[in-house]
């Protein structure tokens, strides 16, 4: 399996296993879409408040499994522990990516 992260993914898990919510929010470009958990968060503003929100929630890390490159997005599945029933799960991360920036990131 490959678990070599590609910038600006290596930068993004590195800084939620630190609980580094500036740090999470740099690889995401301005107008980033995130979907987790049934929702969708358009744009910083959003998308900050999703990383207060989850950070503070459920405190979590994230241990890198599998990385996979479809031609249309970078699969990160990986396990992620923290304070919420059932931790550790097994979850994907689906990334979109335009240049170094994070353009859309879903969480399954």
């Amino acid at each position: 399996m490959k678990t070599n992260l590609p910038e600006p993914l290596g930068s993004y898990f590195a800084a939620v296993n630190k609980q580094n919510i500036d740090g999470m929010l740099a690889p995401f470009a301005a107008d980033a879409v995130v979907k987790d958990e049934g929702r969708t968060h358009h744009g910083g503003r959003a998308v900050r408040e999703w990383v207060e929100e989850v950070t503070k929630k459920y405190h979590p890390a994230f241990e890198v499994a599998d990385v996979v490159d479809d031609g249309q997005a970078i699969i990160v599945t990986g396990l992620v522990s923290g304070t919420f029933p059932g931790s550790p799960v097994r979850l994907s991360y689906a990334f979109e990516l335009a240049g170094a920036k994070i353009t859309r990131l879903e969480i399954t």
